[in-house]
């Protein structure tokens, strides 16, 4: 029997339902802030997307304006995390937004339940904050054309195909997209424009400030690079090259060095000794045996072997099968072994318990990444749907595996020229707009993401000086969301809120 509604309307039955866009929530704040109480309206919404005059994504944001203020003076910043797949909460609840999840003052979790606390250090004492969802995170999703609903499908478009917003190319367009947008919603042309992304949302920031400029007529007064990964390259390392081992190995000394299993260094010394240590060794003696490889004079490879053994806390039979190339994920597991214990490699001052350490390779889960999925899920379903009182029965996707094993590439190159990076972007960037200045921040415990790799890759930018002044890079103590860290949290806002008044002459 057909739905009456149906034959009133002069609908045929199973016909699409008319398109109906989610309905946000807009709220009013006042929160403590750089020494003052703040009114804010925060508006939980959805940029609807379209093509060919459908609706094909809403994406889906947190905006926290600040009342009264001009639409000329007050700084403005988009927000993004990374993975590809990952929701912006993390930065959102961890560093950036009014509260925040909490943990240990060294970025332990805590035991449950999770709990939300007023943060101190948020940016919105300087700059309004506009968190950004990607499509397919957090309450982003694709619309189905078909269905005229919103699919649940993580790489569905609708028509059985690959989704088109899962490409690189594709994806920083509907980030654009939603912040030209939102800079008409809002009346905010006129305000100095930030962007703000973390890991392979600083890659995405790379990407933008080239692309924001240059193809959506957004001016840009700085970009911010949080824990970022610039090159792909620097992500998959082989037997045959060398950057990757070079860029990881200070990381991993600082690492050896904080649980005290460093043998080439005194256990007192200073984080920035420690590291000054590392780089020296890992840009001289270890890129020679590494680029030589078996080639090399036996006695300076043996000698070169047994001081990498030694700063890294590992066996020298270990360096010795390996030809120096020690993985992250391998020394993670190693490095503590006799106690059955595995770091982290998003912070590698994180331990947990192997669960099983008589098996040939690492399953059991990493103390950093997915332990902390419970405390950001909880906080920030309790944020949008209380505190924001958005009413909606989709669920907040943290993080999407299914997003991250969908991605692809949708560049036109030929198989053999796809080197993916964002530095060039960022390099053409700072040539296009020399007035927009550059923020690159890494956390110093960080293996996945290491602050060498972008330190080397700065000095490979032949900025002339006038363009290099605008670039500035600040690392801190803890590992990929080093903002989880009490002191470094507080560190992070005061260099953030100092590069912002400098980007605006305030």
């Amino acid at each position: 029997m057909s739905d009456p509604a149906e034959k009133k309307e002069g609908a045929p039955a199973g016909a699409p339902r008319p398109y109906e866009p989610p309905r946000g929530a807009t709220t009013s704040l006042r929160i403590a802030a750089g020494g003052r109480e703040l009114p804010l309206t925060v508006h939980a919404d959805w940029v609807v997307l379209r093509k060919e005059e459908e609706p094909v994504a809403e994406v889906f944001h947190v905006a926290y304006l600040l009342d009264g203020a001009p639409a000329e003076g007050r700084p403005i910043t988009f927000v993004f995390n990374g993975g590809p797949g990952a929701s912006s909460a993390y930065l959102h609840l961890g560093a950036l937004g009014p509260r925040r999840v909490a943990f240990d003052e060294s970025g332990a979790v805590l035991p449950p339940p999770a709990r939300l606390v007023d943060n101190e250090e948020s940016w919105l004492a300087f700059t309004d904050l506009v968190f950004v969802d990607p499509v397919g995170t957090g309450f982003s999703r694709i619309v189905d054309r078909k269905q005229g609903a919103p699919g649940e499908g993580a790489a569905g478009d609708g028509k059985g195909g690959k989704n088109e917003f899962y490409h690189l190319n594709r994806d920083l367009d509907s980030l654009g997209e939603l912040i030209q947008r939102f800079l008409s919603r809002h009346h905010r042309w006129l305000s100095p424009v930030f962007i703000a992304g973390e890991s392979y949302g600083g890659f995405r920031v790379g990407k933008l400030s080239r692309r924001l400029q240059e193809g959506f007529g957004v001016g840009l007064s700085g970009a911010i690079l949080i824990s970022p990964a610039l090159e792909w390259t620097q992500l998959v390392p082989t037997d045959y090259e060398v950057q990757h081992f070079v860029d990881a190995f200070p990381t991993m000394v600082a690492a050896a060095h904080f649980h005290r299993r460093c043998r080439g260094l005194a256990g007192d010394l200073p984080l920035g000794d420690v590291l000054r240590a590392a780089e020296e060794f890992a840009t001289g003696e270890l890129t020679r045996l590494l680029v030589q490889g078996e080639r090399g004079d036996g006695d300076a490879r043996t000698a070169a072997l047994e001081r990498g053994a030694a700063l890294l806390g590992l066996p020298v039979e270990l360096l010795h099968a390996t030809g120096g190339r020690i993985r992250i994920e391998r020394f993670a597991r190693e490095l503590l072994r006799d106690r059955c214990e595995v770091i982290g490699l998003y912070d590698a001052t994180a331990t947990a318990f192997d669960p099983y350490p008589g098996r040939e390779t690492g399953q059991g889960p990493d103390p950093t990444l997915f332990v902390i999925e419970r405390v950001f899920t909880a906080g920030i379903n309790a944020l949008l749907r209380a505190t924001l009182e958005l009413a909606t029965e989709r669920d907040y996707r943290l993080i999407s595996l299914e997003v991250n094993k969908a991605w692809a590439l949708d560049t036109e190159q030929h198989v053999f020229e796809r080197h993916v990076g964002a530095t060039d972007d960022l390099r053409y960037a700072m040539s296009l707009n020399p007035h927009m200045k550059v923020l690159i921040s890494h956390g110093l415990y960080d293996l996945v993401t290491p602050y060498h790799a972008s330190d080397r890759l700065v000095g490979h930018m032949q900025l002339p000086a006038p363009l290099r002044a605008n670039l500035t890079i600040r690392h801190f103590p803890g590992g990929h969301m080093f903002y989880t860290w009490d002191r470094s949290r507080a560190e992070f806002r005061d260099t953030a809120a100092a590069f912002v008044a400098s980007a605006t002459g305030a």
